[in-house]
């Protein structure tokens, strides 16, 4: 209670500002929110890839997914739900991308407005998921057995049930299978059929092949039948096609196992049972008994077509194996193993056309590290279809997906906004953004990325946002960060040991002025240098990519000047009085130094090194931020705030300097610092939890500071009197603490506007803004735009069955390739549906409960669940065949009689209401009812006259009023037993009780 009521004193302190006006930080002014994501986040554990657009979707460990699309648009989409995905899948060119989350939560993405649209709260666990490709429709199998029928909404991105369901006992049929294997693994809709036929596949490996429209299964295969006859019980992980038209199966099993199973493609050539696979594949799952996590399948010619099998991510010697389906596989399996640093968790085959529109596939995969590799597919083709000829290829490589032009670890950042002088410009981003190397490969960029022709470095003037990175072998590189996507303009980097313009150790300060064209460094050994830039504009060649193997000649057209200080301790935060020269410079051991930069500094080429004024704590702490607050120069900013001392009120207006460590903050004097006098004025300490980083921001009229810990807490707090004005979280954010001798993986940086931005590794960087405002990044939408709504189906996305080649050699395979490559005489045998009416069909037949007992038990299961109720349907008020025994009676009667208290509690009253909603009323059938009715009666559905239903109606409260009166009869019964059964247990018990004495 006591620190609620002092952080609302601080809050009050604000106001109190002797000889200030109210005009400071407002509530209104601070809105920390996230600006832009760029990168590979971390916790990555599942892909989705919609082939026609061209995203590439990565979700997370905690609720958040990534979309990569086209013309290297970015976006970051953000769940409620904090958990990792079960399934994600598109809706295909529709702009829509569905999550199911471990909570069994269905969420809707709208990718237009990136926005979560609609969440599904579906009550059973759900275990396998399937999107149609050329319908609105998903399927979704759950713990039971069953699989329920959803259909999407494009137009307003929300899913409805419908009535359609694949009931266990209908599909599987075997009520004594335990309930663990009964789990739908698997539901997949045959790609020259989907709105016709699914197969379903359960965890005891029983499949069968529905048929929509008739509602039942048209083949039988594996399960029991199987195990029993090769003695070895099994459960099914993982499936997918491995046939364009879907005439074959692959299924992998927990025993490491993986079989192919013939489906039949048409209703004529499937009916009946199939006791055995068409093949086994040989592979090394089996003999460590590695589940298979998944299988992946890549269509290509005839040769070419591959099946990709990973084992479960748990099994540390689990490796990625690729297997050749062709006619060479009579003899032998050729199988190539992909062997990474670590397991991995999932993958997806992405594809890209190249100019001379050659398609090109790439293999990405996550490790269970959350790291993102990358094969080239066509390396792990060619190696397929040469590994056994006289000079077969070099074995394929991974590389690890992380930024561009980063060839060294960042250590530290710096980021200017709004720069005051920067000229204005209309240079144009969108095609330089274009040009950059992508994340991953969704696209074909021109010239190699090589984006030098259309972005010419001349200076730092025309740049409104600039940001700099210190990187581990010291290089010191210039990106423009105008629009939130990085554009590398200028790269700094030592050219020999005997340049100590930069050196080759780590760096951990930066600090650019772009007025006085003054960047200086700090690195890990203490060295501090001060760079001083020549007049501008410089010339085209001084730009990123030409820099890259720089000379020292080429460094001396940008580098006026260097000067170089040594300081005690590792360098950690800078800072500069304009007014008077000083610069202060703050080490990990937590001193302050003090540097008058016009006397004190030196040239690098005289090697002597003079000392400095320095303000040592009485406990040294780390220093994670140090500033000179220097109020004329915050007026010069636009602040014009008056400051004084709410302890001091004789103090005057001054410069302090602020200082944060881990622990604390503190704000001293200037004037007295120089003196070399310690008085601290104002001290705030941190008890929770540590602080891991620090800055100021400055608004139209007050200054203010941002506190982040390691929680991802943030604070924002006034100066100088560091009282608490606003306090909230950033969620996704880790901080990686450093280890002994070494540097942390993320680094942090801000500007003066209240944006920061935070680097994690080699892989991502966030942009956050403490304050509303706008227009501080350009093209910011279209950077995020990764769903193009107009964009056109073109020839490269049509059906991958659609091209067939002459069946040549026949080998184990031959039965699937012989789909897949078609024949001489005839093509298999197939149906052919018309897509659109077939949708139009599974409309109405979706629409209609084709079983409606099922539903209704479920209804009723459900509603028991929630309160407790009794359905009159289920009463059976006859006497059993044979009497129950006398200690059973008592338990009967109060389960029966809280049943029946509840429901004489009001559900007399309910039913006679539904009862009177079910009867039609008699109005005149309209064209589309009528063509509804057609259709039910075509395929089976039963139709009813007003009049028998409202006979079927009344016959139903009839008898249900029958059996309420049977209930009063039986329940009086049941009291008279159980009262001389009450009776006698009491007498036995003074029976007892007589013994015992």
């Amino acid at each position: 209670m006591f620190g609620n009521v002092k952080k609302l004193v601080e809050k009050a302190s604000i106001s109190k500002k002797p000889g200030g006006s109210f005009d400071g930080l407002k509530a209104s002014d601070v809105d920390p929110h996230l600006v832009f994501h760029y990168g590979i986040p971390l916790g990555c554990c599942m892909f989705a890839y919609d082939s026609i657009q061209k995203i590439l979707a990565i979700s997370t460990v905690d609720g958040r997914i990534k979309l990569f699309g086209k013309d290297n648009s970015q976006a970051l989409l953000e769940s409620d739900d904090t958990v990792p995905s079960k399934f994600l899948e598109f809706v295909q060119n529709q702009g829509i991308l569905i999550n199911v989350n471990l909570k069994n939560h269905i969420e809707v993405w709208d990718l237009e407005k990136r926005l979560l649209s609609d969440v599904h709260v579906f009550k059973e666990e759900i275990t396998s998921f399937a999107v149609m490709q050329t319908g609105s429709y998903m399927y979704v199998g759950d713990s039971d057995g069953n699989v329920k029928v959803f259909k999407i909404e494009q137009e307003v991105c929300r899913v409805i049930q419908m009535k359609y369901t694949i009931p266990f006992s209908a599909s599987h049929g075997n009520p004594t299978e335990l309930l663990a294997d009964r789990a739908v693994m698997s539901v997949l809709p045959q790609p020259t059929a989907e709105s016709k036929r699914i197969l379903v596949i359960f965890r005891d490996g029983f499949m069968i092949l529905w048929e929509i429209r008739e509602s039942k299964a048209i083949l039988v295969t594996g399960g029991s039948m199987f195990q029993s006859v090769h003695n070895e019980a099994k459960h099914v992980t993982s499936a997918c096609w491995v046939c364009p038209f879907g005439s074959k199966v692959a299924v992998g099993y927990n025993n490491g196992e993986v079989l192919i199973w013939s489906v039949p493609t048409s209703k004529k050539s499937g009916i009946g049972i199939q006791n055995a696979p068409i093949c086994k594949l040989i592979l090394g799952f089996k003999s460590e008994k590695t589940p298979i996590e998944s299988l992946k399948w890549a269509y290509a010619d005839a040769k070419a077509t591959r099946l990709y099998v990973m084992g479960a991510s748990d099994v540390p010697s689990s490796l990625l194996q690729v297997i050749l389906l062709n006619e060479h596989t009579e003899t032998r399996t050729i199988k190539l193993g992909l062997h990474l640093s670590e397991p991995c968790v999932d993958m997806v085959i992405t594809s890209s056309t190249t100019e001379q529109s050659k398609k090109q596939d790439f293999l990405l995969l996550i490790g269970k590290s959350g790291n993102i590799y990358m094969y080239d597919d066509c390396f792990i083709e060619k190696y397929l279809l040469q590994c056994q000829s006289r000079s077969p290829p070099s074995l394929p490589k991974e590389v690890t997906v992380k930024m561009p032009f980063i060839e060294s670890n960042i250590t530290v950042t710096k980021l200017v906004t709004e720069n005051p002088y920067a000229l204005s410009t209309d240079e144009d981003y969108f095609q330089v953004v274009k040009d950059i190397p992508s994340f991953v490969p969704l696209e074909t960029k021109s010239k190699d990325g090589d984006h030098s022709n259309s972005y010419q470095f001349s200076g730092f003037g025309k740049i409104k946002n600039l940001y700099i990175t210190g990187h581990s072998d010291g290089a010191i590189n210039f990106w423009d960060l105008s629009c939130p996507f990085p554009i590398p303009v200028l790269s700094l980097k030592q050219q020999s040991e005997d340049d100590f313009s930069l050196s080759g150790i780590p760096l951990t300060a930066l600090y650019f002025d772009g007025n006085s064209r003054t960047l200086i460094s700090g690195d890990q050994s203490g060295m501090v240098r001060i760079f001083k830039f020549k007049p501008e504009p410089y010339t085209a060649d001084n730009s990123f990519i030409s820099f890259q193997g720089s000379t020292k000649k080429r460094n001396n057209h940008i580098i006026h000047s260097v000067k170089v200080i040594k300081v005690n301790g590792s360098v950690l935060c800078l800072a500069i009085c304009q007014k008077s020269g000083h610069l202060a410079v703050g080490s990990d051991r937590g001193d302050v130094s003090l540097v008058d930069t016009e006397v004190l500094a030196f040239d690098s080429d005289s090697g002597n090194m003079l000392s400095t004024s320095m303000v040592q704590p009485k406990k040294p702490s780390r220093a994670l931020f140090m500033q000179i607050l220097d109020w004329q120069d915050i007026s010069i900013r636009g602040a014009n705030i008056s400051i004084g001392s709410p302890v001091e009120e004789g103090v005057p207006k001054q410069s302090f300097i602020l200082v944060c460590s881990e622990k604390a903050a503190y704000v001293y004097s200037l004037i007295q610092t120089i003196q070399g006098v310690k008085k601290v004025h104002y001290k705030k300490k941190f008890h929770s939890t540590s602080c891991c980083w620090a800055s100021t921001f400055y608004t139209a009229s007050d200054i203010g500071l941002i506190l982040l810990f390691t929680s991802g807490k943030v604070e924002i707090r006034s100066l100088p009197e560091l009282s608490l004005f606003k306090e909230t979280s950033i969620r996704g954010f880790r901080y990686s603490a450093p280890k002994p001798n070494s540097l942390s993986d993320s680094s942090i940086c801000s500007s003066n506007s209240g944006d920061f931005v935070m680097v994690n590794g080699d892989q991502e960087y966030f942009i956050f803004s403490v304050l509303l405002q706008k227009d501080i990044f350009r093209n910011l939408d279209f950077i995020s735009r990764v769903y193009r709504k107009d964009l056109m189906l073109t020839q490269e996305v049509l059906a991958p069955g659609a091209t067939v080649q002459k069946e040549k050699k026949k080998g184990i395979f031959g039965s699937v390739l012989k789909d897949i490559k078609g024949s001489k005489k005839q093509a298999p045998e197939m149906e052919t549906e018309d897509t659109r009416e077939s949708i139009e069909e599974l409309s109405t037949i979706f629409s209609t409960a084709n079983f409606p007992s099922e539903v209704e038990n479920k209804d009723n299961q459900t509603a028991d669940e929630d309160e407790i109720d009794l359905n009159i349907d289920d009463i059976d008020i006859d006497d059993p065949g044979e009497k129950p025994k006398e200690q059973n009676i008592l338990a009967a009667f109060n389960k029966h009689k809280l049943k029946f208290q509840a429901f004489t509690a009001g559900k007399l009253k309910q039913m006679k209401v539904k009862n009177e909603k079910t009867i039609p009323k008699e109005e005149p059938q309209d064209e589309k009812s009528s063509a509804v009715d057609q259709i039910k009666k075509k395929y089976g559905f039963s139709l009813q006259s007003e009049s028998s239903a409202a006979r079927m109606a009344e016959s139903k409260l009839q008898d249900n009023v029958r059996k309420l009166q049977g209930i009063s009869l039986k329940t009086a019964e049941m009291q008279d037993t159980a009262k001389s059964f009450s009776s006698m247990a009491r007498e036995l018990l003074r029976t007892k009780e007589q013994e015992e004495k």
